[in-house]
C-alpha cells in the first residue's frame, strides 16, 4: 500500500508539471493524399522511452502520450491534437512534412468551457469504446476502403469519415460532439499476444496441407488464410495503446437522443465478421438501483477525464487496447476532396511566398 501510494504521489506531481498545448490543424480543400500521409506521421510520433529506475520511481517519470480529437462545436468541426508543449516544434514538423499546405495555430481548451458542476444546464451522454476480439485481429482499414494512394480515382474512393463528418456537420446551435483518441507507444509485447493465435491458424494451415483423404485433420479454409494473413499484417506495423471516448453535450432544449445511435453506429464501418471492431464499453447510462445519482457521477467523472485527457495513468486509468498505425491512421486523417462538409474547417487558398527578386 505504500509503494502504489508513492508511485500514485509522484506520478501525479510528475503530471501536474507538464505543460500542454492544444493544436489546431486545418488543411487546403485540394488536399490529394492518402491516409498514409497520417500512418507516417504516427510513426514519427511512435516513441517507448519509459526513462531509468530513477526517473521512474523517484521523479514519476511516464510515457508520452498524445490525444487526437474530432470537435462539432453547433455544426463547426475542428480537427485537434493535444500535446506537450515541449513537443510542438516536433509535431508541427511532421505534419508540414506531409502537409505542406497545412494551417496550425495553437487555441483555448474548447473543453473547458463547461466544467462537471454545470452539467445541471447541460445533457451529456458519454461513452468509451473497445475491441470485439482480441486486439491481434486487425480493424477494418483504409486500403480496404479504396484510399491507398495512386490505386483508385478520386471519385472511387470511399472514406469512412465523411459520414462522420456530415453527422457532426448537421449539428444545431447548442450540440457539441467531442470525440477523442488517446494513444501512447506499445512496447513489443502486443505481438507476443498474438503469436498464439497465428499458431493455432498455421497448425491448420499444416494440416490442410496433408492427405485430402484424411478427412479428420483440420483444413483451413480461404477466410481463416485472410485472417492469417490480415493478422501478421497488423502487428508488422508499429503500435499504439489507444483509448476512445466521445461526449455528446446540449442544452436541455437542443438535446436530440439520436445523437448516441450516430456515435456508436459510425464505429461500426470499421467492423468485419471475421476480424475485429469497435463496440460500447463503458458509457453514462446506469440501470436500477439509485439511477440518478450514480449516473450524474458517472458524468461527471468521463467529463473530467476527457478535459485531462486521463487515459493511462492516474487520475483516470482505464485498460487500452492496442491498434497499429494503419488502423489510427484509417480512424482519425484529414479527409481529402471526397469530403465536402462545408463546415468543416479549410483553408481557401494556398499560401505563396514573395518572388525572390523583390526589392526591400
Amino acid at each position: 500500500m505504500f509503494w502504489q501510494s508513492w508511485l500514485n504521489y509522484i506520478r501525479l506531481s510528475f503530471i501536474h508539471g507538464l505543460s500542454w498545448t492544444l493544436l489546431e490543424i486545418k488543411i487546403p480543400r485540394e488536399i490529394m493524399k492518402s491516409p498514409k500521409a497520417m500512418e507516417l506521421i504516427l510513426n514519427a510520433f511512435h516513441n517507448t522511452r519509459s526513462g531509468n529506475m530513477l526517473d521512474r520511481f523517484w521523479k514519476g517519470f511516464l510515457r508520452m502520450w498524445y490525444s487526437l480529437e474530432v470537435v462539432s462545436i453547433g455544426g463547426q468541426i475542428h480537427f485537434l491534437i493535444y500535446i506537450q508543449a515541449p513537443f510542438r516544434d516536433f509535431v508541427e514538423a511532421q505534419i508540414y512534412a506531409q502537409y505542406p499546405g497545412a494551417e496550425i495555430s495553437e487555441i483555448e481548451d474548447y473543453s473547458k468551457i463547461i466544467s462537471p458542476e454545470d452539467l445541471d444546464s447541460w445533457k451529456m451522454w458519454g461513452v468509451e469504446f473497445t475491441l470485439i476480439r482480441e486486439e491481434a485481429y486487425p480493424i477494418r482499414t483504409y486500403p480496404e476502403f479504396g484510399l491507398e494512394a495512386g490505386k483508385t480515382k478520386e471519385e472511387e474512393k470511399t472514406d469512412p469519415l465523411t459520414s462522420f463528418l456530415e453527422s457532426l456537420g448537421s449539428l444545431k446551435e447548442g450540440e457539441q460532439i467531442w470525440f477523442q483518441i488517446l494513444i501512447r507507444a506499445a512496447d513489443k509485447d502486443w505481438r507476443e499476444k498474438a503469436q498464439p493465435i497465428i499458431d493455432e491458424l498455421q497448425q491448420k494451415k499444416r494440416a490442410s496441407g496433408e492427405a485430402a483423404e484424411d478427412f479428420s485433420k483440420p483444413i483451413l479454409s480461404p477466410g481463416q488464410r485472410d485472417v492469417l494473413i490480415a493478422i501478421e499484417r497488423n502487428i508488422s506495423r508499429l503500435g499504439y495503446e489507444t483509448g476512445i471516448r466521445a461526449l455528446y453535450l446540449a442544452r436541455s432544449e437542443a438535446y436530440n437522443a439520436m445523437r448516441p445511435v450516430f456515435l456508436t453506429g459510425a464505429m461500426k464501418q470499421y467492423s468485419t465478421q471475421d476480424m475485429n471492431g469497435f463496440k460500447p464499453g463503458t458509457t453514462t447510462g446506469v440501470d436500477y438501483f439509485f439511477k440518478k445519482t450514480r449516473e450524474t457521477r458517472r458524468k461527471k467523472r468521463m467529463l473530467s477525464a476527457y478535459q485531462q485527457r486521463s487515459y493511462f495513468y492516474i487520475p483516470y486509468r482505464r485498460k487500452p487496447f492496442v491498434l497499429n498505425t494503419e488502423g489510427l491512421a484509417t480512424i482519425f486523417h484529414f479527409p481529402g476532396r471526397v469530403a465536402e462538409t462545408p463546415t468543416l474547417g479549410r483553408i481557401e487558398a494556398k499560401r505563396g511566398g514573395p518572388p525572390i527578386d523583390l526589392p526591400i
